[in-house]
């Protein structure tokens, strides 16, 4: 008989089953949920009507990250009825302001591989970065899982992307997932784990495998996962977290498809509007002048991000016609990028530093784009009006890629600047 994927065996040891196949549908055990923002009201509201009582306080995290500072009266008091409502249940791990609510459930040592982790956001499999099966559900969902500390879950199939060869300086893994999503479709991997393996991956820094994690949801999976390793371990440690048990995939595991990737000829990747799956090599579209950028998001806020950015931009000044924003990830983002000097030197790039949040991503608050605007952005998605006015276009890229443009003040391959391309 054959052995499990990683996504199998967290499911199986949560469903308390020695083994389970993919179709099966089971009743897990959740280990941590997160809800934020307005969704977070929504479940309240619903978890309140029912009288209900929350399984384990101690196992629920709330946010509120997407409008920071609240932008009207209406946002203000959304806010403050959140956080009423976690004080009410007695549910301590409430963060206003850290920053996005994916990288803070990291930062914070609410994830630990092995765990099962729900969250209403789609994009909560970022998780997997640490080995965790993390999946996004409704906030109605959520009424169950709070409720019971359980989740109806149905076994997903695995994908397997084993990544080998060397990254080229400038491309990065927002590059590698927009390629993949543009090989297999939005579609590509519905219902399904992408399990992320290979020498690259395991070179990689931590934030750069919850970029790979974060985007799987783009191609519609149920989950995006890496195997936990020492730099995870030793993450967690630095945060007093030792209770876990990690999970590995069998080496006679069977997956749905295997795909090996060589990416040493990897070029760097965008989408362009209006959707995730749209991808084409930056060289394709170089020129495409754009007059807005954006650097931040649970994709491109990240310290990694930051400094990858900023190594393009040293010296340089940004085209007078592109509005640079700025948004780190969190407070802890933000402390270390100023421990390094990175908020001074995009400051005097010509940038406009935020604080931590969502930032213009959902289009609900700082730096909305208008009718007539282009836009270059490190986040996660570019579906029509996402951020902001229908008409506007949105383009997804790397950090390197928006910075690399953001000079330029068209759509430019970052490698140009780091001694590749060009050069």
């Amino acid at each position: 008989m054959s052995g499990m994927t990683i996504t199998e065996k967290i499911i199986a040891r949560a469903s308390k089953r020695e083994r389970v196949r993919p179709g099966e549908i089971v009743n897990a055990d959740v280990d941590m949920s997160m809800t934020h923002a307005r969704l977070g009201n929504m479940f309240f509201r619903t978890f309140k009507k029912l009288g209900l009582k929350v399984w384990d306080p101690e196992k629920m995290v709330v946010l509120w990250d997407h409008q920071i500072p609240t932008n009207s009266t209406n946002t203000a008091n959304l806010a403050f009825e959140l956080e009423r409502f976690a004080k009410e249940y007695g549910i301590r791990h409430f963060y206003y302001g850290d920053g996005v609510c994916h990288q803070v459930m990291l930062e914070k040592g609410h994830v630990r591989p092995g765990d099962i982790v729900v969250g209403t956001d789609s994009h909560s499999c970022s998780y997997g970065a640490y080995g965790a099966l993390a999946t996004g559900i409704g906030s109605t969902e959520l009424v169950w899982v709070a409720s019971k500390g359980s989740i109806w879950l149905k076994v997903p199939k695995s994908l397997k992307y084993v990544v080998t060869g060397m990254l080229q300086p400038g491309v990065m893994a927002k590059d590698l997932i927009l390629d993949i999503i543009g090989r297999i479709g939005i579609d590509g991997a519905s219902y399904m784990a992408m399990e992320f393996q290979g020498p690259v991956v395991e070179q990689m820094d931590l934030d750069e495998r919850m970029t790979l994690c974060n985007m799987a949801v783009e191609a519609d999976a149920k989950n995006g996962i890496v195997a936990p390793d020492q730099k995870v371990y030793d993450a967690l440690k630095g945060m007093g977290v030792s209770n876990y048990q990690p999970v590995f995939s069998d080496l006679d595991a069977e997956y749905h498809k295997v795909f090996e990737m060589d990416v040493s000829r990897l070029e760097p990747t965008l989408s362009a509007p209006d959707n995730p799956g749209n991808t084409k090599k930056v060289g394709e579209l170089e020129g495409i002048p754009f007059n807005r950028a954006v650097l931040g998001t649970c994709t491109g806020g990240k310290i990694h991000d930051l400094r990858a950015a900023a190594q393009v931009l040293k010296g340089r000044r940004i085209h007078p016609d592109v509005h640079l924003v700025v948004v780190p990830a969190t407070q802890e983002v933000f402390l270390k990028a100023e421990e390094e000097g990175l908020i001074r030197q995009f400051i005097e790039a010509g940038a406009v530093w935020c604080n931590p949040s969502c930032g213009p991503c959902g289009g609900m608050h700082m730096g909305v784009l208008g009718k007539d605007d282009v836009c270059l952005s490190a986040s996660p998605r570019n579906f029509t009006g996402r951020m902001g006015d229908p008409n506007a276009k949105i383009y997804l890229a790397s950090p390197a890629t928006v910075a690399a443009s953001a000079i330029e003040g068209k759509i430019t391959d970052p490698r140009k600047f780091l001694g590749g391309k060009g050069k």
